[in-house]
């Protein structure tokens, strides 16, 4: 490659590290290994304690398209990612986990669907692989989306609540995203765990036209016990996910298709999270007594989004969710609890058949 071809790469991608001296080698080799070989990586060493920044800077003496930036102190995933966009040079841009890995044709398969349709996004699919406390893979769960070349906001909108129930909407690392459109919005990723994801996405897709959709799963996911964020204790885990809601009912409001069938969808995904958080709350890191955890019930069931989503909320396929919602719209706090309850003993003592459950949900 010469300069030009150096400073102007097809894709940029964008890799925050820290922590992950376990799977950056990984992450870094299966780009490395791609098809498609006009890319950058920019790996952002967030002020990690292990060796991280060390295996990135290894290979970026190898390979004159990695770039470590190296933060002076730790800054969170968010600010990672935003130091990488400053320093992007591609024409898109992805945001990959480093704990993550990809098969070796994702980079052609998203370039000959760019040439194919131009967009100002491209969403594929992926595995979720789960791994046990050990580290070893216990099982694999596929989420494939149906194909779609959208060229107009008025074709895709109305599928966006189909990616979200197929958990594919919210993830910043199942998408290449136009940098100069992210840089016309000034757009950068918030510091909120649990949605910053979903937080960007919503300002990207607020306004977009066009939307490449592949019906392909070449990213793969690790789900690990007790390392993954979403496995941790988070104290706000339920206001985050309203949040998260609430976000989506404006954008589906703001577009003018908020349907019934989609506040239907809205609320059953609403009642997941409800029916998370009650589990959540039996935790003794929660440090709610019973009686808190009752006041708690009767608050979410007298909120506003509640009573807007839940009544029109439906439960195709997930009988643990059939029952909630009909708790839910009795309002009978204590059943709810019990339910919660015996979600916490199942999540505690067989977290993989719990993994399971909620995979297939």
């Amino acid at each position: 490659m010469d300069k030009a071809e150096k400073r102007n790469p097809f894709f940029t991608v964008v890799m925050p590290a820290y922590g992950v001296e376990k799977y950056i080698d990984r992450a870094i080799s299966s780009i490395r290994k791609q098809t498609f070989e006009d890319w950058e990586i920019i790996v952002v060493d967030d002020c990690t304690m292990d060796r991280s920044g060390e295996i990135a800077e290894r290979y970026a003496a190898e390979d004159s398209r990695i770039r470590v930036l190296h933060h002076e102190k730790n800054q969170g995933l968010s600010p990672a990612r935003n130091t990488g966009t400053r320093a992007a040079s591609g024409k898109y841009i992805w945001y990959m986990d480093p704990d993550d890995y990809v098969d070796a044709d994702l980079l052609e398969q998203v370039y000959h669907s760019i040439e194919r349709s131009p967009a100002q996004v491209v969403l594929f699919g992926h595995v979720e692989e789960y791994y046990d406390k050990k580290g070893r893979l216990t099982y694999t769960h596929s989420i494939c989306p149906k194909e779609h070349y959208f060229k107009s906001a008025e074709e895709f909108r109305p599928h966006i609540i189909e990616l979200e129930q197929e958990t594919l909407y919210g993830y910043a690392w199942n998408k290449f995203y136009l940098l100069d459109y992210i840089r016309e919005l000034k757009l950068d990723f918030e510091r909120i765990r649990l949605i910053e994801d979903i937080t960007f996405n919503v300002k990207y897709f607020m306004d977009i036209e066009s939307l490449n959709i592949l019906p392909i799963t070449p990213y793969h996911y690790g789900k690990r016990m007790e390392a993954n964020l979403t496995n941790k204790f988070v104290p706000d885990y339920f206001v985050l996910h309203k949040q998260r809601i609430d976000m989506l009912f404006d954008q589906f409001s703001y577009w003018g298709i908020c349907t019934e069938e989609i506040r239907s969808v809205l609320g059953s995904l609403y009642a997941r999270y409800i029916l998370s958080a009650l589990e959540r709350n039996c935790d003794k890191r929660s440090e709610m007594t019973h009686a808190q955890r009752y006041k708690w019930c009767r608050s979410v069931f007298a909120d506003g989004l509640f009573n807007e989503l839940i009544p029109v909320a439906r439960a195709k396929e997930s009988l643990s969710l059939r029952i909630a919602l009909v708790l839910f719209r009795w309002k009978r706090a204590i059943l709810c609890l019990f339910m919660g309850r015996g979600i916490y003993v199942i999540r505690k003592f067989l977290p993989m058949v719990y993994s399971k459950i909620k995979s297939g949900r």
